[in-house]
């Protein structure tokens, strides 16, 4: 403690002032001398014992922080008495309950980006390890002209699909990090609802499937054309790739005063009950999904909603279809 330059300050200016006063006291009688010395050593002295004891309570609270610098934040600084250090200890206990949660949040961003990683890892191992295979075949020049070009239309495929792949995850990836711009124009439904079903228009098609649109031409609602559209796209093609040939799927639309509402609704073979609380997981897949399916694209569907001031939801019953819920919620000034 006295190694700072300020208690030596503090003691020398009291010293000082203490001696001065004996002196003025001594022109009266030593006796007042001999009582202003002794009032001000007992002076001097409390100041500095309260002075020492406030260096060992900052000295606590320097090791503290140094603790929590390597991470323990378990300890307990707080106490219910007033002043300016019970103060500060409250203010850095708060502190310290921010930095652990803080902490946490990485850490299970840290496992999260792990399991993200090993996800997309185990998507591309299959098709590579396809195309390594037929690329070896293709080499052999006694290989029949048919099977050759069926593995080519093959390859072709799988690489379609980590292109596919690819280029959703960097959409997840914007959206995640908050870089995905998502404009706020007037979006007419029915308008957007034939740009999403027009490239699923063909595979409904080839399985014979029908869809109806209900919904008035002026529903509307503040959003982004593109990215809704990549939303309703991987909705209507889960409807498609879960009908049976022959099904059908209905859409309808309306708007009130708090929201406007999309629902989506198939026949097709349902989501078991269990699978229902997952559906929007990234890279789940229940226990109806195809083989190619990657678990992606609901996932994308999600977010994209959510980051529009809106939400979706989904009833299903197995053997009895699917319907999703989208709604976008109107600002309130």
């Amino acid at each position: 403690m006295f190694r700072n330059r300020e208690i030596q300050l503090l003691l020398l200016t009291m010293v000082a002032i203490s001696l001065v006063a004996a002196a003025v006291a001594a022109l009266i009688s030593l006796s007042a001398a001999a009582l202003v010395l002794l009032t001000a050593v007992l002076l001097i002295g409390c100041s500095l014992l309260f002075t020492r004891w406030r260096y060992q309570e900052i000295t606590r609270l320097s090791e503290y922080l140094r603790k929590i610098s390597t991470g323990a934040y378990s300890l307990d600084v707080r106490d219910n008495q007033e002043g300016e250090l019970s103060i500060l200890k409250s203010d850095i206990y708060k502190v310290t309950l921010m930095l652990s949660e803080q902490a946490s949040l990485w850490q299970q961003e840290k496992l999260r980006l792990t399991d993200v990683i090993a996800d997309i890892s185990h998507q591309l191992k299959t098709p590579l390890t396809s195309m390594l295979v037929m690329t070896d075949l293709l080499s052999d020049s006694k290989m029949p002209e048919t099977k050759r070009t069926e593995f080519t239309r093959k390859t072709r495929l799988q690489l379609e699909r980590i292109e596919w792949l690819v280029s959703s995850l960097l959409k997840l990836s914007k959206i995640d990090a908050g870089t995905a711009v998502f404009k706020k124009d007037l979006v007419k439904v029915k308008g957007l609802l034939e740009k999403a079903i027009e490239p699923l228009l063909i595979p409904m098609d080839i399985k014979e499937q029908s869809i109806t649109i209900n919904g008035e031409d002026g529903v509307s609602f503040i959003g982004d054309l593109k990215w809704t559209r990549e939303a309703l796209i991987n909705i209507l093609k889960n409807c498609v790739e879960h009908t049976p040939v022959g099904g059908s799927i209905s859409v309808s639309f309306a708007e009130n005063a708090l929201f406007t509402e999309i629902v989506i609704a198939d026949n097709g073979r349902g989501i078991p009950k269990e699978d229902l609380p997952f559906i929007f997981q990234r890279f789940y897949k229940g226990r109806n999904a195809g083989d190619d399916s990657v678990g992606i694209g609901l996932a994308m569907a999600y977010s994209i909603i959510s980051s529009q001031n809106g939400n979706i939801e989904i009833k299903s019953e197995e053997e009895k279809g699917t319907e999703f819920t989208i709604k976008f919620y109107k600002q309130i000034v």
